[in-house]
C-alpha cells in the first residue's frame, strides 16, 4: 500500500541556502536537502488501485508554471515546537493549484484536509525547548529565498516511517 502525496519540488540551487539554517536547535532532526518539497496535498496510505485513479486524475491537470519564493522561517506546535520551516510566500497560482488538488481528492472520496499552509519543512523537533526555537528563529528568521520557477508538481510515495523521506517521485504533471 503506498503512502502518497503531490508536492513541488524545491531546486538544488534553493535547498542549498536551505541547509545554511541547519543547527541551533538541540535534538532537531534536520531535513536532508534532496527531500525538501512544498507539500500540495497529502493522500497517505492508499490501495494500487486508489493510486493509479489519484495518478490518472492528476494528469488531467491543467495550470500554467509560476515562481515561488520562500519567506521567513516558523513552526508548527506553539508551546511544544514539533517542526521548523520556511514559509511560502503567497502565491495566487499556488493557491489554485492546491486547491485543484483537493477538489480532486475529495471526488476520489477522501476526506478534506485541513487549512493549507504552504511551506517547506526543516526539521522535525523532539523535546526541544520552546527558548531554543524562539531564539533560532529570531536570528534565521529573516531568510528570504531567491525566486525559483516551478515547471511541474509530482506525485511521491514515502514510506511508513517518522517523516522526512526519503521521496520517490511515482509522477510528474508538467505546468504550461
Amino acid at each position: 500500500m503506498p503512502r502518497l502525496f503531490t508536492a513541488i519540488e524545491v531546486p538544488g540551487e534553493v535547498g542549498a541556502t536551505l541547509t545554511m539554517l541547519r543547527g541551533g536547535i538541540s535534538g532537531a532532526r534536520w531535513i536532508d536537502p534532496e527531500n525538501y518539497h512544498v507539500t500540495l496535498r497529502f493522500v497517505g496510505d492508499v490501495d494500487d488501485a486508489m493510486a493509479r485513479d489519484i495518478a490518472l486524475m492528476l494528469g488531467q491537470v491543467r495550470r500554467r508554471a509560476f515562481d515561488l519564493v520562500l519567506d521567513g522561517l516558523d513552526q508548527f506546535g506553539g508551546h511544544k515546537p514539533r517542526t521548523v520551516f520556511a514559509s511560502v510566500k503567497t502565491s495566487t497560482a499556488l493557491m489554485e493549484l492546491q486547491a485543484e488538488h483537493e477538489r480532486i481528492m475529495q471526488r476520489l472520496g477522501l476526506a478534506a484536509e485541513r487549512t493549507y499552509r504552504p511551506h517547506v519543512t526543516l526539521a522535525r523537533l523532539r523535546d526541544a525547548s520552546t527558548r531554543q526555537v524562539a531564539d533560532y528563529l529570531a536570528t534565521r528568521g529573516l531568510y528570504r529565498s531567491v525566486p525559483f520557477h516551478v515547471p511541474r508538481f509530482v506525485l511521491y510515495s514515502s514510506r511508513d516511517s517518522v517523516g522526512g523521506g526519503p521521496y520517490i517521485v511515482e509522477a510528474e504533471y508538467p505546468l504550461h
